[in-house]
């Protein structure tokens, strides 16, 4: 059975795509089945299918879309990404990484309009959760071009931190690299809302069965505890890295690593070492986001390089994909170093919040509770909770003060007092106060951006906007390997609220 959002772009058969969002490549049942395009070859169709993966790593497609894609044996791997071949040699239909544009620059576009108004419905939604302040972390011109389009709208409540995506070519090319960037700001800077000045790079992949492209710095296991000769994909060389953040920080830009398994953590460290030492700059503000596995060597380097610890800890449980499939593929002794919070904030580390939607799910106040208790709404049961669980009062400063200080923001927002921009919320609940359990539900009465008003609960655009909330809230859930669907890791981005 297909699960997801399915959209049915242009045309009819056999012409028009079938397009399925958030498709799980963890979770093809029977358990332990692999995707191949001849099992969706075997559908009543002849349209090209394509299942685009919730964690925005890998893509399965069928025969047809592999054929109008020209995607052959005889096809190499792009820079950055993987197409899964068989044993034949023959592309299986699973593309990962930067592989993915062969087939999806194929697919339709949706049109401005359609764009405006989906990402209207959930700025909203975003307001509503109490986000005043965002960093999008995965921008190229198309995105900012829809930016325009809802400031002129006027609907682009929140301030946004465009994060320009460089991909692993143009991480070879500092100086070219830095004129894309400075291109896109002039073309895009008079946009209301948009604050530039970042920059984006994938170190490396996910780390969860079978896609295992996070970076480690010890090899994966075979599931059964023998280690295999698979170390993940690091995609940018620390030396490149280091070149690139140098020239980037010079210009006064900061530079965002997607780092997920440890390697990818140390090559973003060592990389800003690298900056640091060739520019003198002490602080360029860094960061380094998910962090969903850190070698305690590097725990210490956040502070001593001024580097921001950028975490999505609604993560943080015992789950299907922190458990089944993963616990097995790293053992325990590294595995207890999962999203480790608290060792970060113990070592001086700047801990600042994102929710990485939409990879995952846009539950402010469930992230703020998981951080706390380490198991969420949706946890089976903690996940180490007793090492690297956050204060209240900690957790709340990550998705406040320390969100506004990696975006530079904090002489702005992030705190409360005289001078600063009235970015407020009213609470239903006093969330220092309530039950743990109780914050995943708090509601957001009022959310004022700058002392103006983008949220209010008794409007009918408020009650609207918390409508979708409580929708996707009240979805099911995954508890076990066997029900799973979802994803991880599309982007990375951060939200203050």
């Amino acid at each position: 059975m297909l699960t997801g959002l399915m959209k049915d772009r242009t045309g009819h058969e056999p012409d028009c795509w079938l397009v399925v969002e958030d498709w799980n490549p963890i979770g093809l049942l029977p358990q332990g089945s692999l995707p191949h395009h001849s099992l969706l070859d075997a559908l009543p169709t002849r349209r090209p299918v394509a299942l685009v993966g919730g964690d925005g790593h890998n893509i399965w497609v069928n025969g047809r879309a592999l054929e109008i894609a020209g995607v052959t044996a005889a096809t190499p791997d792009p820079v950055g990404g993987k197409i899964v071949k068989g044993a034949d040699g023959r592309p299986t239909g699973v593309l990962k990484d930067d592989a993915q544009p062969l087939v999806t620059r194929h697919i339709p576009e949706p049109t401005e309009a359609e764009l405006v108004a989906a990402c209207a419905r959930v700025l909203a939604q975003a307001a509503a959760s109490g986000v005043t302040t965002m960093m999008d972390a995965l921008v190229g011109r198309g995105e900012l071009s829809t930016y325009r389009a809802l400031a002129a709208a006027g609907k682009l409540p929140q301030r946004i931190v465009p994060a320009i995506r460089l991909d692993p070519d143009q991480a070879k090319d500092p100086a070219a690299a830095l004129a894309y960037a400075r291109g896109l700001r002039r073309e895009f800077g008079d946009v209301r809302g948009l604050r530039f000045g970042m920059i984006k790079v994938f170190l490396d992949g996910v780390i969860e069965y079978p896609a295992q492209t996070a970076a480690l710095l010890a090899p994966y296991l075979d599931g059964e505890g023998r280690p295999t000769t698979n170390r993940g994909e690091l995609y940018v060389s620390a030396q490149d890295y280091g070149r690139l953040s140098a020239v980037f920080n010079r210009a006064g830009w900061q530079m965002h690593a997607h780092g997920l398994g440890d390697r990818a953590v140390r090559t973003a460290l060592d990389g800003y070492a690298y900056a640091r030492r060739a520019t003198g700059l002490r602080d360029p503000r860094n960061a380094v986001a998910h962090l969903q596995l850190v070698d305690p060597a590097d725990l210490r380097r956040f502070a001593q390089l001024g580097v921001a610890a950028c975490m999505q800890l609604q993560w943080a449980s015992a789950d299907t994909w922190t458990m089944e499939a993963l616990l097995p593929y790293i053992g325990p002794e590294r595995h207890r170093w999962m999203y480790p919070a608290r060792s970060l904030e113990r070592h001086g580390a700047v801990l600042s919040g994102g929710s990485d939607w939409p990879v995952d799910a846009l539950q402010v106040w469930n992230q703020i509770r998981t951080a706390i208790d380490r198991q969420g709404a949706y946890g089976r049961d903690p996940l180490h909770r007793e090492l690297e669980s956050l204060s209240r009062t900690s957790t709340l400063r990550m998705h406040t003060y320390g969100t506004a200080w990696q975006l530079r923001m904090d002489g702005e927002t992030g705190t409360i007092r005289e001078g600063r921009a009235a970015d407020l919320l009213v609470l239903d609940r006093d969330v220092m106060r309530c039950p743990v359990a109780d914050i995943s539900d708090t509601a957001v009465r009022l959310t004022l951006v700058g002392g103006r008003v983008v949220h209010d609960a008794e409007s009918a655009s408020g009650r609207s906007a918390s409508a979708g909330l409580a929708r996707a809230a009240s979805g099911p859930r995954p508890s076990t390997y066997a029900a799973v669907h979802g994803g991880r890791h599309r982007a990375c981005g951060c939200a203050a609220h």
